[in-house]
């Protein structure tokens, strides 16, 4: 897949590291307190970079907005199918992500 949409270097390595499935590497970009809101509801950063990782990937790159943190594109699920999602990430002072917004996008 083309990533040379991805404009910001640390959304660029982690959104890498995700579609490689290499969750440590993942949450290496990531605050230990890191949030997670999916459609807005409040979720287990966690819990969901443990059962999505490597099961979960996107198929294209659509969109790039806001700086390059947030992308919309296809994604792929074992779980729900394909469908357009979109992840939008929060960069703390530090240069840490702090929090990630995934959900569906219209």
């Amino acid at each position: 897949m083309d990533t040379s949409k991805l404009t910001n270097p640390i959304v660029k390595q982690a959104f890498d590291a995700w579609q490689k499935g290499d969750s440590k590497t993942f949450l290496s970009y990531f605050t230990a307190d890191a949030k997670l809101y999916d459609d807005g509801n409040a979720r287990d950063f966690s819990k969901f970079v443990k059962d999505a990782c490597g099961h979960e990937r996107f198929t294209s790159i659509d969109k790039v907005e806001n700086n390059g943190l947030n992308i919309t594109g296809h994604f792929h699920t074992e779980s729900w199918g394909d469908f357009t999602t979109y992840f939008k990430f929060h960069i703390n002072a530090e240069g840490k992500i702090d929090r990630l917004d995934i959900g569906q996008a219209n």
